[in-house]
């Protein structure tokens, strides 16, 4: 079974593919936009791509896509994310000029950085692709920020471990697929809807699902391209779909929605002790 993440080998997202389907055979692709078009054209059967972190926030380019394009939310999985500085072997901490790293790493790393002098912290497309870069560019001033698997793939070593804000830094990822049937029993649902511009009409459309006592777990909204000053909302509900309280509330919200669509209804994630936080990649593994 092949699944499509963003990335490279030893990448976070690597991870998550195997903690949600330890039997998946993980493919790299470079953007989420190739991943989404890797499911949509049966490529591979899911893609796994990350939808929001507990330091970072939310990561809006696939919010973006999971409304442009005709694919399902199935699953959910969450990986504790424990970033390192990766370095040549031999480097010393006080070399390091140039730190690369995915955005979010760096925003997820802000006060180690600040701490370092005369470091110029660079964004790439890729946590583990900057370890190959430094790998691969065989500069002696420069590191990366990566998971320790990565490290072990390029030949790097760990200059601090553990370098992020919190300790309890965890990203939350999602599973698509073409097919709209859920890894598991779903007690989850994601939504996105439009309203009209009017007084108290955000406070309505939640009030749907408060008054059914169904828990919303998360809230989002994005600009709609083309329409400035109007928002999609994104709603994570504790519910399934086929419930009769969240299919009656969302009738009740479509009467002033002017558009409603289900993204997916899928089981929340729960660990499972069986499960390790991360795991190799099966020989082999590449892109397709």
């Amino acid at each position: 079974m092949r699944v499509a993440y963003q990335g490279e080998p030893g990448a976070f997202s690597e991870a998550a593919v195997l903690r949600l389907l330890p039997d998946a055979e993980p493919r790299p692709y470079p953007t989420f936009d190739e991943v989404f078009d890797a499911v949509s054209n049966g490529s591979v059967s899911f893609g796994v791509v990350p939808i929001e972190n507990s330091i970072g926030g939310s990561i809006h380019r696939n919010y973006d896509l999971l409304v442009q394009r005709d694919l399902s939310i199935v699953g959910e999985v969450q990986v504790p994310v424990v970033h390192n500085l990766l370095a040549l072997p031999g480097v010393r901490l006080e070399d390091v000029r140039r730190v690369l790293s995915h955005p979010q790493a760096l925003a997820q790393c802000a006060a180690f950085l600040r701490g370092l002098e005369h470091v110029e912290a660079i964004a790439t497309y890729d946590t583990a692709g900057s370890a190959k870069m430094v790998r691969d560019e065989q500069r002696r001033d420069t590191a990366a920020i990566a998971s320790e698997r990565a490290g072990t793939l390029f030949g790097l070593e760990s200059l601090r471990s553990g370098i992020q804000d919190y300790d309890d830094n965890i990203t939350r990822f999602l599973a698509i697929s073409r097919q709209r049937v859920p890894l598991g029993p779903p007690d989850k649902t994601s939504l996105v809807f439009t309203l009209k511009s009017a007084p108290g009409a955000l406070f309505k459309a939640l009030s749907v699902f408060a008054l059914r006592d169904i828990d919303l777990s998360k809230l989002e909204s994005r600009p709609v391209p083309g329409r400035p000053w109007e928002y999609l909302f994104y709603l994570d509900v504790a519910v399934a779909r086929e419930d009769l309280q969240c299919a009656r509330a969302m009738v009740h919200l479509a009467e002033f929605a002017p558009s409603l669509r289900t993204l997916g209804s899928y089981p929340r994630w729960r660990e499972r002790d069986d499960v390790p936080a991360s795991a190799p990649a099966k020989e082999g593994a590449g892109r397709g």
